[in-house]
């Protein structure tokens, strides 16, 4: 009994260790706008806007892990919260929620074409055709 346990207690070791290093490695997040866009932008705005309480900027959603990250550290919710929110507002006429893109190539197809929208990609996928109000 003592050498199975022996042998087994390295194979939980890696497991544990392959789990804490997966479960951290998180992409980082940048939230994008229209290059020609000249106002400022903070976290706290971008969050009304996705929210549909501010309605300066037109907001694309995406679908992953970026949006699971941005939907966490920006709109402080998890996923199934955000969409309850919007089902509660579509529900009662308070608004619809943002178009959802498919990936990150979408989002900044859609972001540079135009002057008042806003996004977020994957950080590794920006490029010059958007502006990058902040990283997370």
């Amino acid at each position: 009994m003592m050498i199975y346990l022996i042998k087994r207690i390295p194979l939980k070791l890696a497991l544990l260790a392959m789990v804490i290093v997966a479960g951290g490695a998180k992409a980082e997040v940048a939230v994008v706008v229209n290059p020609g866009y000249s106002g400022a932008v903070d976290k706290d705005q971008v969050a009304q806007i996705f929210l549909g309480k501010d309605k300066s900027l037109t907001p694309f959603m995406q679908k992953g892990a970026a949006a699971d990250e941005f939907i966490d550290k920006v709109l402080s919710r998890n996923a199934s919260q955000y969409k309850a929110y919007w089902a509660k507002l579509a529900f009662t006429g308070g608004g619809r929620p943002p178009k959802e893109l498919g990936n990150d190539a979408e989002v900044l197809t859609t972001v540079s074409g135009s002057d008042n929208a806003i996004g977020f990609v994957d950080a590794a996928a920006v490029n010059d055709s958007v502006k990058v109000l902040f990283t997370l």
